[in-house]
């Protein structure tokens, strides 16, 4: 798993709150990059990256209208949105777009199945963007609409993620930038399944640890984290499994809007998502065995504890016997009356022990 994660070392943690900068980009030619802020986010955080491959431009925090009048240009236009959309932005930016009403609704709410689906115009995708929050694995819906020259992404959260593919595009000699927005939507869904296969490293790493926990002895707290591992996988496979549908879809060339060119790339992701899905299938069938071995330790140790309590119930039975035959209120028992009575019944006590340890042990028993 490591060398399939080598070459997409893709971090995971939020975005810290960014600054509008002025980035260089290297290379023979000196193209043009503007980034031009406005004064402040309070409706809705949306970045736009407009770019050919000689310029590219990027804007944060602008209006959803200004937004969306960037893709009449000749360019390929990437807009970002952060956050839900109100219902009054989501008219607006429909009217604008042409996206059709059910689509909106899959964007809104949050609980769609990953699928991907075509719109004559437009392809509309939906994916899960897995994260990991205080030990725990959450999943969040991302939305990607691409038409002719356009990417709209819209995440509920802000990701560090895509900053990778965002410094893709500054660097002038990448292929994306020469490339049309199928190839940035492939690139997008590449990174959220290198988070998938970072992530399961890590529940892979948890799984293995905990194994050999519960190898070394009958931890009671071990039942608690295998549950809550279990759960981990199970969020991790409802992102994965349908995820893989979606990259299969779009490998399939069902789309006008992807172009052969790109197929093979999404058949890369594919084949990367398919392996994420089998590595979360393999890592819920260890769990499943460290489970079984978890109850077998705890049959055990009870066993054994039922054994002891056993052995020392069964040792104490001829001991109350004698105890309570030399304690009746009779006279002329033998020993009653002699000096040596006590440490005889002491000695005989001591030796029933000794016998029955004895017996016991040829038994195997103990």
């Amino acid at each position: 798993m490591e060398q399939a994660l080598a070459c997409r070392d893709i971090p995971i943690e939020r975005d810290r709150a960014e600054q509008p900068r002025v980035v260089p980009i290297s290379g023979a030619k000196s193209p043009e990059v503007k980034m031009q802020p406005e004064e402040s986010c309070r409706i809705l955080p949306i970045r736009v990256m407009d770019y050919t491959k000689d310029r590219i431009e990027e804007q944060e925090c602008i209006e959803l209208t200004k937004a969306w009048s960037w893709i009449s240009r000749e360019t390929v236009t990437w807009i970002d949105i952060v956050g839900v959309l109100e219902h009054d932005e989501l008219v607006v930016l429909g009217e604008q777009a042409g996206i059709h009403p059910l689509t909106m609704e899959d964007i809104t709410v949050p609980d769609q199945r990953p699928k991907v689906e075509e719109f004559g115009s437009y392809v509309a995708v939906i994916a899960r963007m897995l994260s990991e929050r205080e030990g725990r694995v959450a999943s969040e819906q991302i939305s990607l609409i691409f038409g002719e020259n356009y990417v709209i992404t819209f995440r509920e959260q802000s990701f560090h993620v895509f900053e990778h593919v965002r410094e893709m595009l500054r660097n002038e000699q990448s292929t994306l930038r020469g490339s049309g927005p199928d190839f940035l939507v492939y690139m997008l869904l590449d990174a959220i399944v290198s988070v998938y296969l970072a992530i399961l490293d890590a529940v892979d790493d948890r799984v293995e640890d905990l194994q050999g926990r519960v190898l070394a002895s009958a931890d009671p707290l071990a039942i608690k984290q295998i549950y809550e591992l279990k759960e981990d996988l199970v969020t991790i496979r409802r992102a994965a499994v349908p995820a893989r549908e979606v990259l299969g879809s779009l490998a399939a060339h069902e789309s006008g809007l992807v172009r052969k060119e790109t197929v093979p790339y999404f058949r890369d992701a594919y084949d990367r998502c398919i392996q994420a899905a089998e590595i979360a299938e393999y890592s819920r069938d260890t769990l499943s065995g460290v489970m079984d071995l978890h109850a077998s330790n705890q049959s055990n140790r009870l066993a054994e504890i039922t054994t002891f309590l056993t052995i020392v119930a069964t040792i104490f039975i001829p001991l109350s016997f004698i105890a309570g035959f030399y304690g009746m209120n009779v006279r002329n028992i033998t020993f009653v009356d002699s000096p040596w009575g006590y440490p005889f019944v002491i000695l005989l006590m001591i030796g029933v022990v000794g016998a029955m340890l004895l017996y016991f042990r040829r038994k195997k028993w103990i």
